[in-house]
């Protein structure tokens, strides 16, 4: 079991501010909206360096998003920023109709995603929009896992042509990819093993590699995939390594329903059966407390991916 370490913890929203200002000294087109949370969208460097391209929006999102689509049209590539929740159910009509239908380049930045902003509670701890992001055609879905692959993931989005979903989170979390490296739809593999494949996205990759170790101790090898891109899917990526191991387990700090374990099942049971097992937020929504606490309740630790991947194992026969 390979072994990866960390120096340090950032804030994955650091790694999109870090980005976003990053590609205003690359590319002037570049232009930022933000719906009231320049601090909390870490947006305050593009800001001061580049106060001709960044528009304070206040709180109405709706408005926010129709005006980034509209900044296309004269060739712009806008990021709009604020929290996932207000990102998505907030501003769902205007997505699907302004950006996604019309197909506009417009870069949907949205932080403080999953369970794992904690004590701002369940109003805000949105846990669906994965699965609302991904139905929308023309949508690319991307959720990151620690602070060096927000920030490339944020530099490839503008890059690319087309409406784009960026999710990322709150809290300090381990920085353990390398920098620089980020192709869009395209799965990392962290370790290779033959018992049992573990796919995890965002902050649950983490989890995910400490999970291989604990199984490694026990004699288990444990595949470990980091996907990045919810849509698109790199299925060749899973197919090649379920075939090899036999079963599945599927990490995320979403619901389950609409989420990365059901694209994954989507694939499996189309193209390859295979034991599939699923730790996710299980229909339910959050409630206030640390990020560790709701982790542990909630079912989403490297304990409960150990328990998983035992559990697929066992289904193998």
């Amino acid at each position: 079991m390979k072994k990866y370490t960390y120096t340090e913890k950032k804030d994955t929203r650091s790694g999109f501010g870090a980005g976003l200002h990053e590609l205003g000294k690359m590319n002037e087109d570049v232009v930022a909206l933000c719906a009231d949370l320049t601090g909390s969208l870490k947006m305050d460097a593009f800001k001061k360096d580049f106060p001709e391209r960044f528009f304070q929006m206040g709180i109405a999102e709706a408005n926010m998003i129709n005006v980034a689509a509209g900044m296309t049209v004269g060739g712009k590539i806008p990021f709009t920023g604020t929290f996932a929740n207000f990102s998505t159910s907030r501003v769902y009509d205007q997505i699907r109709q302004s950006v996604a239908y019309s197909g506009k380049n417009v870069k949907i930045a949205a932080s403080h995603s999953g369970l794992t902003l904690g004590e701002d509670g369940a109003t805000h701890q949105v846990l669906e929009d994965i699965g609302m992001m991904k139905m929308l055609p023309n949508m690319t879905v991307i959720n990151t896992c620690d602070f060096n692959q927000t920030k490339a993931a944020t530099i490839a989005a503008a890059k690319h042509d087309g409406p784009v979903y960026l999710r990322f989170g709150r809290p300090a979390i381990p920085v353990f990819m390398p920098e620089g490296e980020f192709e869009i739809g395209k799965a990392v593999m962290l370790n290779e093993g033959t018992d049992v494949t573990i796919v995890a996205t965002g902050h649950l990759v983490w989890e995910a590699i400490l999970a291989g170790e604990k199984l490694a101790e026990e004699g288990i090898s444990a595949e470990i995939i980091n996907i990045h891109t919810i849509k698109p899917l790199d299925e060749e990526a899973i197919l090649k390594s379920v075939k090899k191991t036999g079963c599945i387990v599927t990490a995320e700090e979403h619901q389950i329903a609409g989420g990365l374990g059901e694209s994954v099942a989507g694939v499996l049971t189309t193209k390859f059966l295979a034991p599939q097992e699923f730790v996710a937020v299980n229909d339910t929504f959050g409630e206030s407390g640390t990020p560790a606490q709701l982790m542990e309740k909630y079912g989403l630790t490297s304990n409960d991916v150990v328990a998983a991947a035992k559990k697929a194992i066992e289904r193998k026969g």
